[in-house]
């Protein structure tokens, strides 16, 4: 196998294509960044008790490994991403209007629910679109995938700071308002395939049987899965430790820019995929296991740099390996599975995170690290499996350009 990262470029490349999918990259996770610091936080703030925040936090995750596969299988099988993108995106935003009037745990949970079945597609969507975008014009997913990081900070520190200065009530606004932007860069995107078109019998691929997929989701979605307790408890901890809002999203930001600089520097990795899942996976166990001590500033602050490592080289590796072993036309269902694979992972850690959190604290992270560990000889024990040659009905190599 290469050592090269196996993710392919092209010295040109459509520029308008490019940059519309930068931006709505960047809405994308423009909401994530407002969302990740300060939902608990409004939850915490309007009432809601903590073992229903981890019940509600787990909805999205949830309907990852449940609804999620579906809308990716069908969009991708209509050849309509982009139209499946323009509809979770509204109905996104709808979603997190409605949340911003209601106050009862069960309510919030209902509603939360159906803005998820929405919500959570859009990345998988996203990145599928994206992959197809990378073998058929030579795209780098790196460099396209760093401006939904970059927007990921920019909202959080305005979230943060505004977090400082409006009540902790009125912080759901700020997602919703988040979202509504993901209406209009959706609205910009390129088609990649004729709408309506669908794939043909002996088109079908089944992802679920080959043991080289599943090696490369299952320990990805564990190390994703790791970062359950930080999404669902960190702020909520920084913010019992006397940080204030901008303080908490600049440590959130610490770890994007972390992020950024990863995929910045992607296309010059020489390791491998499958490498870089491991590098992931270790640094996860590092990271947590330091958390779990409750360090000070200082301290945390360097480690939510790992976040680079834990978050953005296990998903460069992730992505490396779904395009050598996932056939070009069914890539989008593959970003689904493994969104599937990480949203089980996620959502079984977070609300055992709930129940564990109330009773033990900061030792939750403690789960998290071994979480990482399980992936990281998953990973190991795989090596061979995940760096064997291609499929042969790939579209393309990794090192060519599509």
């Amino acid at each position: 196998m290469s050592t090269e990262s196996g993710i392919p470029i092209r010295a040109k490349a459509p520029k308008r294509f490019a940059a519309g999918l930068a931006v709505f990259y960047a809405t994308v996770f423009g909401v994530t960044g407002a969302y990740l610091p300060f939902f608990t936080v409004w939850l915490k703030a309007i009432g809601i008790e903590a073992w229903w925040i981890g019940i509600i936090v787990a909805t999205p995750a949830i309907t990852r490994f449940t609804v999620l596969p579906f809308i990716t299988a069908e969009a991708e099988r209509r050849q309509a991403l982009r139209a499946a993108l323009v509809i979770t995106a509204i109905v996104t935003t709808i979603g997190f209007i409605c949340l911003g009037v209601l106050r009862g745990p069960l309510a919030i949970l209902a509603v939360f629910m159906v803005t998820a079945c929405a919500w959570t597609p859009m990345v998988p969507l996203t990145d599928g679109y994206a992959l197809k975008a990378v073998a058929r014009f030579g795209l780098n997913y790196g460099p396209l995938r760093l401006w939904g990081s970059a927007a990921f900070v920019v909202s959080a520190l305005v979230s943060g700071a505004l977090a400082d200065i409006i009540s902790p009530e009125h912080l759901i606004w700020l997602i919703a308002a988040s979202a509504g932007l993901g209406v209009i860069a959706a609205l910009g995107l390129q088609p990649l395939d004729a709408p309506g078109a669908r794939q043909g019998p002996a088109r079908r691929v089944a992802l679920l049987r080959n043991p080289a997929f599943l090696a490369i989701i299952i320990p990805a979605g564990m190390i994703q899965g790791s970062h359950a307790a930080y999404y669902t408890f960190g702020s909520i901890v920084w913010q019992g430790a006397g940080y204030s809002g901008m303080t908490i999203a600049s440590l959130w930001v610490l770890g994007v820019l972390a992020e950024i600089v990863v995929f910045a520097l992607s296309p010059r990795f020489t390791l491998s995929p499958a490498l870089m899942m491991l590098g992931g996976a270790l640094s996860a166990v590092v990271r947590w296991l330091i958390t779990a001590q409750d360090p000070p500033l200082a301290v945390l602050v360097a480690v939510q740099l790992l976040h680079g490592l834990t978050f953005g080289l296990t998903q460069l590796g992730t992505m490396g390996l779904l395009i050598r072993h996932a056939p070009g036309h069914v890539i989008a269902r593959a970003q689904g599975y493994y969104t599937a694979c990480s949203g089980l992972a996620m959502s079984s850690a977070a609300m055992l995170s709930g129940a564990l959190f109330e009773r033990y604290g900061l030792a939750v992270y403690d789960l998290m690290a071994v979480m990482a560990f399980t992936a990281a000889v998953v990973v190991v024990l795989s090596r061979r499996r995940l760096e064997a040659p291609p499929a042969s009905d790939q579209p393309h190599s990794p090192g060519s350009g599509g």
